[in-house]
């Protein structure tokens, strides 16, 4: 096991990984902003060193700034969280070069599955279903697009081969519209992530959004932890996310959960990943892998009772899995929201000082954050500052109990998208489960609409 180790990520992931460090007896190095000094995470850690001013691009993501942090305090190993350096195979080859433990996959995996089309390709070779499309990046010729659209079928979706988080996509419904969609977009993904393949997808217009967590060493080892599923989203970001699926055969999530945890013996897999699909018509489609610890983890830790991040730690040291598929259990229902520091309807980030934090309590409630009563939130980063996590042994108990806990949540100073939650949690549509991707914007947009009309 590793002596020390160091979290090259802020917020409450920080916070989470320094508790499963401490629980395995790690000592910890917290990296920080100037912005950051007075984190929880940082007056926690054994040892805390300033890398840089607030802004992002001089502090978590300055590379080596945080080689150096690590080899100032003899660190052993790097947790990169999620977000920020986590899924950048530059850095984490860095991290391998320099002597140290990247705890996630080896950087060529993760430059593997961060090109998209490469990915895919990966996915196709080892049996997972994709999303029809193009085969690999879109040609240069205008002809050979049109042909291949025709093919897929419209609307197709264009996609930057190096793009994530939502952005690099455009939707296409007709070819008159195509080839300026796709120039568009080559040139966006130049600019934006500096990498101007994009390829082609069938676009589908009602899915859901199911992702598979995986964990996997570097002995061959594989197993899948169920799904999620993360359709109430808004701009593609995730707001709430629940575990099981409702509403989805349990024998189809166990024939795709093997299928993604053989696609991880394949490519040599290791650590902690989730296989992103896009479900309609009771076909998975593959869209991307993330490889590292996602923000919705909580919810597949409590119906499995598998600590996710400690098993990145573990995995990282050159551990076999302590266990095997047979041995994977699940147990209730649970769910997740977001709780950002926001207009909870207008989505503008709300910084400033909480004069009360109050989180609520209760059976299976638990809530992963850092912050705390005076805690001032600085403007520089995403505006997540916790998670509540509800948990029953169905999912209408679970709702019951989100929705208790949500009305015991008391924040004060700025605002949070609690009233939202609320809100949701009372939908009928929610409540019945199911929901597409595309179920929270269409009601946000009737909601402006309603208030537009008052």
């Amino acid at each position: 096991m590793f002596e020390k180790i160091l979290i090259a990520n802020r917020g409450e992931i920080a916070l989470r990984v320094l508790r499963a460090c401490r629980e395995l007896g790690i000592r910890t190095v917290a990296v920080h902003s100037v912005a950051d000094t007075e984190a929880k995470y940082v007056k926690l850690a054994d040892e805390s060193v300033c890398i840089g001013p607030a802004q992002s691009a001089l502090s978590y993501l300055n590379v080596p700034a945080i080689i150096s942090a690590a080899e100032v305090t003899d660190a052993e190993a790097i947790h990169p969280g999620y977000g920020f350096l986590s899924e950048n195979a530059d850095f984490a080859e860095r991290v391998e070069q320099s002597g140290f433990v990247f705890i996630g996959p080896r950087s060529d995996t993760i430059r593997l599955m961060g090109d998209k089309v490469s990915a895919k390709d990966a996915m196709k070779a080892a049996g997972v279903p994709c999303v029809p499309g193009s085969e690999g990046a879109l040609p240069e010729e205008p002809k050979e697009i049109v042909k291949i659209a025709r093919t897929v079928g419209y609307p197709v979706i264009i996609k930057a081969a190096g793009g994530g988080g939502g952005r690099g996509m455009r939707v296409v419904h007709t070819e008159a519209a195509l080839l300026n969609a796709v120039a568009t977009t080559r040139a966006e993904a130049e600019a934006a992530f500096g990498n101007p393949i994009v390829y082609m997808e069938k676009f589908l217009e009602n899915p859901r959004h199911i992702e598979i967590q995986v964990l996997a060493d570097e002995h061959g080892n594989a197993v899948y932890l169920g799904e999620r599923d993360c359709s109430m989203q808004r701009r593609h970001q995730k707001v709430i996310e629940e575990a099981p699926a409702p509403g989805i055969d349990r024998k189809a999530i166990a024939k795709v959960g093997e299928r993604c945890a053989e696609a991880c013996r394949t490519i040599g897999y290791r650590g902690a990943g989730t296989f992103e699909f896009l479900y309609e018509n009771d076909e998975f489609y593959f869209i991307e892998m993330n490889t590292r610890v996602q923000v919705e983890h909580p919810v597949t830790e409590m119906i499995t009772g598998i600590d996710i991040v400690q098993a990145q730690i573990r995995i990282a040291t050159g551990e076999k899995l302590w266990f095997r598929q047979r041995h994977v259990e699940f147990h209730g229902h649970a769910i997740e929201c977001r709780i950002n520091a926001e207009d909870p309807f207008k989505f503008t980030p709300c910084p400033g000082k909480i004069t009360n934090w109050h989180t609520p309590g209760g059976p299976g409630i638990r809530v992963d954050s850092h912050v705390y009563n005076g805690y001032t939130i600085p403007s520089h980063y995403d505006s997540m500052i916790g998670k509540l996590i509800a948990f029953g042994d169905t999912r209408e108990q679970a709702i019951r109990r989100m929705r208790i806990a949500l009305s015991e949540m008391a924040v004060e100073g700025i605002k949070t998208n609690v009233p939202l939650h609320q809100e949701l949690m009372l939908d009928a549509r929610f409540v019945e489960g199911g929901t597409s991707i595309h179920y929270l914007e269409h009601k946000l947009a009737e909601r402006n609409e309603v208030k537009n009309l008052a």
